[in-house]
Formats: structure tokens, sequence, C-alpha cells
């Protein structure tokens, strides 16, 4: 039962990555069309839709009283500001200096973890982040030369780094409201205090969505259905299962998935440093999330 526990958790996880890394090819086209803030604000309405109605669905109700210090804390960092504030820092800096600063988000989960979680950081996870993270760097600065003139401002890379602490923060303070309440209930009303936290971008979501093209439109509702309410829901669900440090080290698989993705959807055809920066991130989470094999030498002394 339990190793039956552990695939689901780690099917969950790969959900979560590859819908994540979709993400990234629907936010070039709705952030064309649409502000940072109101972008923010329809992803999070569309995923607020679809959550509720399953949540109706199962009749799951709301969470217990101790759970709602999180789903907040989560809510206002990860569902709102992070949002907000990576659409707008992805305005002012190329996306490959985007990838690196984002990048660090992962680090700074499993150090909060060990600091208000009391999380072990074992060698093989700090190991694999240490590679991914090198991976990470070779694909931003691959795609920051490759690019139209790559670009970034101090104010760009600040918003980034906001993006990754409020994104660290939010995955730290999720964790412990998971003890209490299903992933379904913290995902959804993380996202409903996500929602409630962008509503001053009411207006200028409503004025944009009349002259916004269909397909920008459309990626907009995707990202709310899937990378949203899909996406973090099934993560809320690994995340249950395993510690923040490890969960937050799978994300680095993101930035490989982005390669192939734009070069499926996209035509845009990697370059051998990002190639070889895709295939470290994927080396680092595997070892991140590799165990030690139990050492036969004990075994062997005592039955001499």
């Amino acid at each position: 039962m339990q190793k039956q526990s552990s695939r689901l958790a780690l099917a969950a996880a790969g959900a979560t990555v590859v819908l994540w890394a979709s993400a990234f090819v629907s936010i070039r086209s709705a952030g064309a069309a649409y502000s940072p803030g109101a972008l923010a604000l329809g992803r999070l309405l569309a995923g607020a839709v679809v959550l509720g109605a399953v949540l109706l669905v199962r009749r799951e109700g709301l969470p217990p009283r101790a759970a709602w210090p999180g789903i907040l804390v989560s809510g206002l960092l990860w569902f709102g500001a992070y949002m907000v504030v990576l659409n707008w820092g992805e305005q002012e800096v190329d996306a490959g200096t985007a990838a690196m600063v984002v990048n660090i988000g992962p680090i700074l989960i499993a150090l909060l973890g060990a600091r208000f979680l009391g999380e072990s950081l074992p060698p093989r996870l700090l190991a694999g982040m240490a590679v991914s993270f090198a991976g990470a760097v070779t694909v931003g600065l691959s795609m920051s030369a490759g690019g139209s003139g790559g670009h970034a401002s101090t104010l760009g890379v600040v918003l980034c780094l906001l993006a990754a602490v409020a994104y660290a923060g939010g995955v730290v303070a999720q964790k412990p409201a998971l003890a209490h309440a299903s992933a379904l209930q913290v995902t959804t009303f993380g996202c409903l205090v996500g929602a409630a936290a962008c509503l001053p971008f009411a207006g200028q979501l409503v004025e944009e969505a009349g002259r916004a093209p269909l397909p920008a439109t459309l990626n907009m509702l995707y990202l709310g259905v899937f990378p949203t309410a899909l996406a973090f829901t099934t993560w809320a669900y690994a995340l249950a299962r395993t510690t923040a440090g490890r969960m937050g080290a799978t994300t680095y698989a993101v930035p490989a998935l982005v390669v192939l993705l734009a070069w499926v959807f996209l035509g845009e055809l990697p370059g051998v440093l990002t190639l070889a920066g895709g295939a470290l991130c994927l080396a680092g989470v595997a070892v991140s999330r590799s165990r030690p094999r139990p050492s036969t030498a004990a075994g062997t002394a005592r039955s001499t």
C-alpha cells in the first residue's frame, strides 16, 4: 500500500511539472494581450470556478480551522503575489534571466523547510539541487544569448527574485495545512484567496478582455484550468506525501520540459548548450529524489 501511494505521489508530481512547463508556452500568448495583474486574476478566476465545482461535487466543504493559516499565507504569497510579480518580471527581463533567478525558489524551499518544518537536508538532495541549478543557469544563459537581444533590467531581476521568495514561502506555508485538509481543499481555497487579493485588477481584466484576441483569452483560460486548478492540486497531493525540499527539487525538471515543448509547439530548435542544461536539470532531479541503498555491511557483520 505504501509503495502504491509513493507511485501515485510521483505520478502527481510528474503531472504538475509537465503542466507547469506548458504554462510558459501559454503565457507567451496571453501575456501579449493582458497586463500582469489582469492575467493573474483571469487565470485564478478560471481555476477557482473549476476547483469550486469539483469541491461541490465531492462535497468536501470548508477546511478545518487548523488549516486556514497555511491556506491564507500560501494563497496570498503563491497564488496571488507570485503570479502577479512573475508576470510583471517576465516583461522586464528576458526568459533566460527569469528562469535563472526564479530557480532560486527550490533552494529557498529546502532552507525554509529545514528552518520552519524541521525537514532534513540529506546530501543527495543538496547535490541534486546543485546539479539542477547549474542546469537551470545553463539553460538561462543559452536562452538569453540566443534570444532577440536579451535584456535584464534591475527592476525585472528584483521582481523575479521576489517571485522566487513568494513561491518558496507559499510552499512552506502550504505543507502544514495539508496535515489538516485535503489537497483539493487547500488548493481551492488558496486559489480563492489569491483571486480575492487580485481583485483590484478586475477593471483591467474587463477592459483588456474586450479587445484581446481569442487565442490569448483561450490561453488564459487554459492557464486557469490546467496549470492552476489541476497542477496545483496534484502538487498538493504529492507535497502531502513527501518533504517540501524534495518537492521543490522536482520542479527543476520544468526548464528541461519547457525547452522540449518550445521545440515541439513553437518550432524553437534548442542549441547544444540548452540541451546540455536541460539534461543537467533532469539529472539533478534524479539525484535529489534518489534514496541511498541500505548498507549491507552491518547485516553481514551481524551474521558472521
